[in-house]
């Protein structure tokens, strides 16, 4: 059910050479294309798409656009971002507190007109309309290839960079629509499916694609842990629909409208949203009551009792705040004290609702328990995400957060001391309550990344083989660095 808009026909000056034709094939593009002739990349609207030919025709290529498509402001390319509150649409890169200007009001106009066309398009394809673009052979085979993937969502090798390039930067709507779909919730909860697909398509939007690591591919890599977390055979046998609806939700929306900066960068720079959370889980109660807005402006659970819609809102508050890293300690201590006293009961809401925090945290945080090759990307982009924070802060004169520098920082040392201090012991007792293979391939995943990072980081394995460090203080310091300036996946 891709959204497919096409672009006229681009005529080329002499027919394509039949050896091309004998091929498929796309030429992808960004927003920083040159295609475009901007001379400012960043004044273009964030667009993917595809340059696609059809062999029955030897003098014309088609643009396809797929997915988001952008309004242009009044006053260039500059797209203006879409919210379910009136404080959301500042643009945090711009680091400014001041509200929206009375200016944007049409632009937003503008958006609901297009979300209302894409309502309306969804509409007609799940009510099983013939396409009305022919050329779509190229789509159809990405999407084949998505389709495939989406067979082995429950794997914990899932290639979340390879299935977001297939689905064309959509992964976060196509994959929990399908879970959604595949654990019968939409049916068992008479949900709409056009309301389900738009609200989707709302919490991908609210998600910063510039972040290098805050972005809805991270809500997507979050939400397919998550499916592989409650299919795990205590959670499998215990958890009901509601849970699992909760879990799934909470998952995609646990990052919404993220700024790609930690709580104290906000805190000290006096940004709205640190007064308006009065300095308490900043981060968290927005994203949360982002999903919040967008759960009303969709109307998702509006065929629901009043009481069961807040019910949701609630509890999906709860599980989104407990991924704050300042918490790390406390919800790591209950657990503990659970599994020492073996009381856990999941026949007990409350217990079962404590789990689901539990596996939302682990889920949020488990890029160093993933294969090697998609560690180390997540790795990078988190990284690269801590130092961009650090330039503006050197940029305004500000004391660099920790990790952030990246003249004292590198990537290995920063891994390391978090995996140490943060991963491992959270999924040492996840492996105590759940010691399945999964357990067992996490740790093990964890183990060989820590060792890899360490053989890129001579001097500090050197430096404790020496004795040179004392031991005590390390494994203090680096703890409290690391829950003060935030998990990378907080």
């Amino acid at each position: 059910m891709e959204l497919c808009y096409q672009l006229p026909v681009l005529p080329l000056d002499r027919p394509v050479p039949k050896h091309v034709l004998s091929r498929r094939g796309a030429i992808s593009f960004s927003s920083s294309s040159s295609l475009f002739g901007a001379p400012d990349p960043r004044q273009l609207s964030q667009r993917r798409g595809a340059i696609s030919y059809d062999s029955s025709d030897q003098t014309a290529l088609y643009i396809r656009m797929l997915g988001d498509v952008r309004v242009r402001s009044q006053v260039g390319f500059e797209p203006e971002r879409r919210g379910s509150h009136p404080y959301l649409g500042i643009d945090f890169r711009t680091l400014h507190s001041r509200a929206e200007s009375a200016g944007s009001i049409p632009a937003r106009r503008i958006r609901r007109l297009f979300s209302f066309q894409r309502h309306l398009l969804s509409s007609r394809l799940l009510r099983g309309a013939p396409h009305l673009n022919p050329l779509h052979i190229l789509d159809e085979d990405y999407c084949g290839q998505a389709k495939c993937m989406l067979e082995k969502v429950g794997s914990w090798n899932f290639d979340i960079f390879l299935f977001d390039r297939l689905t064309n930067g959509n992964s976060l709507v196509f994959l929990t629509f399908h879970l959604l779909s595949q654990y019968g919730l939409i049916e068992l909860f008479q949900l709409d499916m056009v309301k389900v697909r738009r609200f989707l398509v709302l919490v991908q939007e609210d998600y910063h694609n510039q972040n290098p690591y805050h972005n809805a591919v991270h809500a997507a890599d979050v939400t397919q842990a998550m499916h592989c977390y409650l299919r795990e055979p205590k959670l499998a046998q215990s958890l009901t629909s509601f849970d699992i609806l909760l879990g799934l939700l909470a998952a995609a929306t646990h990052d919404l409208d993220h700024p790609g900066v930690n709580q104290p960068f906000l805190i000290k720079t006096n940004h709205y949203l640190a007064a308006l959370y009065r300095n308490t889980s900043v981060l968290e109660n927005h994203h949360w009551r982002s999903a919040v807005g967008l759960l009303r402006e969709t109307e998702l659970f509006s065929h629901l009792p009043a009481e069961d819609s807040l019910s949701i809102e609630r509890q999906l508050g709860s599980l989104i705040l407990a991924t704050d890293i300042s918490r790390q300690n406390e919800y790591l201590s209950r657990f503990r004290t659970h599994l020492d006293e073996n009381d856990l009961n999941l026949g007990n809401a409350s217990h079962r609702h404590f789990v689901l925090q539990m596996a939302l945290k682990c889920a949020d945080i488990c890029n160093p328990c993933r294969p090697w090759e998609l560690s180390k990307q997540w790795s990078e982009k988190v990284t690269e995400e801590f130092f961009h924070q650090g330039d503006i802060e050197k940029k305004l004169k500000l004391e660099i957060s920790p990790l952030c520098d990246s003249e004292a920082n590198t990537i290995a040392s920063v891994q390391i001391g978090f995996m140490t201090y943060v991963v491992e012991p959270l999924f040492a007792e996840w492996a105590r309550f759940s010691d399945t293979r999964l357990s067992q391939t996490m740790l093990g995943h964890l183990g060989l990344n820590k060792a890899s990072w360490s053989t890129m980081e001579p001097e500090a394995s050197g430096s404790s083989e020496d004795g040179e460090s004392d031991p005590a203080r390390s494994s203090e310091e680096p703890s409290s660095r690391a829950l003060t300036q935030g998990s990378p996946e907080s």
